[in-house]
């Protein structure tokens, strides 16, 4: 229950705090899943992306939506930050196994990516895409 200049706002803020909470503990393994599969993959996507390379942004976009997709199903059903971190590892989990199934679909991604092969990149985040929304949808209390 929060008092601003006299006036009681439980209803309007009291859910803050776990917002907070919630949004941090997600906003953290959204930061430790782009570290990871920026380290997963062998071309460098913020250094491509900064040079105008369209492939890699199209293919870390896609990746990226494809992880918070089922990371917003886990904190929307989480009952706690432990059963939240515990759906966020799955669809943590999944997502690398997405990037690892384009790896073997597309011989040479990473350099195809480099090199702005558009058609790379589209398959990542194709696929990423695919396997985030098959992932959330797939998580239930």
């Amino acid at each position: 229950m929060f008092e601003i200049e006299g006036r009681m706002f439980a209803g309007t803020f009291g859910g803050l705090p776990h917002f907070i909470l919630y949004f941090i503990v997600a906003a953290a393994l959204l930061t430790i899943f782009v570290l990871v599969y920026m380290r997963l993959t062998a071309h460098d996507e913020i250094a491509l992306i900064r040079e105008g390379n369209v492939a890699a942004a199209i293919a870390l976009g896609g990746s990226l939506i494809g992880f918070v997709l089922p990371l917003s199903k886990a904190v929307a059903q989480a009952v706690s930050i432990p059963d939240m971190l515990v759906w966020g590892f799955a669809a943590f989990v999944v997502q690398l196994i997405a990037y690892l199934v384009c790896r073997f679909i597309v011989p040479g991604l990473s350099a195809k990516v480099g090199a702005g092969n558009i058609a790379a990149g589209i398959t990542v985040a194709s696929v990423s895409l695919g396997a985030g929304l098959l992932n959330a949808a797939s998580m239930s209390v």
